[in-house]
């Protein structure tokens, strides 16, 4: 039991430094946002320091994540599935599907902006089907340049260029199904029984 203890210890400071890269964070930001020193915090990263659960909780707090996932804890046998969020570049991606192919369903949350973003459309492979659930989502798709909101929903092939983010100071959440193959979602309704 002591091994997998100092095992899972011993791996802290690599995901401490994981998640403050991901999330683009210095060691001075999060020296504020924690109240440790940025000597504490380098130690950490490196490994020179073992890590307390005085030092574990604001970490955990700072980086929006549990001591679980913060200290790699093995499972205990809960049934309930718990997907990580992914943040990157003030983007917060909740996969809410686990299946191999097909399509995937994620929730989104895109951080406000401060000042007006200039879009930069990408392409990739597959289809994408978005509906906002809260604030407002701007949406450069091809030549169009557009607002959601919600309640309302857009669907692409993503080989066009597209390109979204919040289209004010507001943050904007928005559910997301993504065919990597190109694949769309399908609804299917049944006709109105006559009367």
């Amino acid at each position: 039991m002591d091994d997998d203890l100092d095992h899972a210890l011993g791996a802290v400071g690599e995901r401490l430094r994981t998640l403050r890269k991901q999330r683009e964070t210095t060691l001075a930001e999060l020296s504020a946002a924690t109240g440790i020193s940025v000597s504490t915090l380098s130690r950490l990263e490196s490994g020179a320091r073992k890590p307390t659960l005085e030092l574990l909780l604001p970490l955990a707090r700072a980086h929006g994540v549990t001591l679980d996932e913060l200290v790699d804890a093995p499972p205990t046998g809960d049934p309930r599935v718990h997907l990580r969020p992914i943040t990157r570049h003030g983007m917060t991606m909740l996969p809410l599907t686990r299946r191999a192919g097909g399509i995937q369903a994620y929730k989104i949350v895109l951080a406000a902006r401060d000042r007006p973003v200039e879009p930069t459309p990408q392409t990739h492979e597959g289809y994408e089907w978005l509906y906002v659930l809260n604030g407002r989502l701007r949406c450069v798709i091809g030549e169009h340049d557009f607002l959601l909101k919600p309640g309302e929903a857009a669907e692409f092939d993503t080989r066009v260029p597209h390109w979204f983010g919040a289209a004010d100071a507001e943050p904007v959440e928005f559910l997301s199904l993504f065919g990597k193959q190109g694949e769309r979602a399908h609804l299917r309704a049944h006709p109105k029984s006559a009367p």
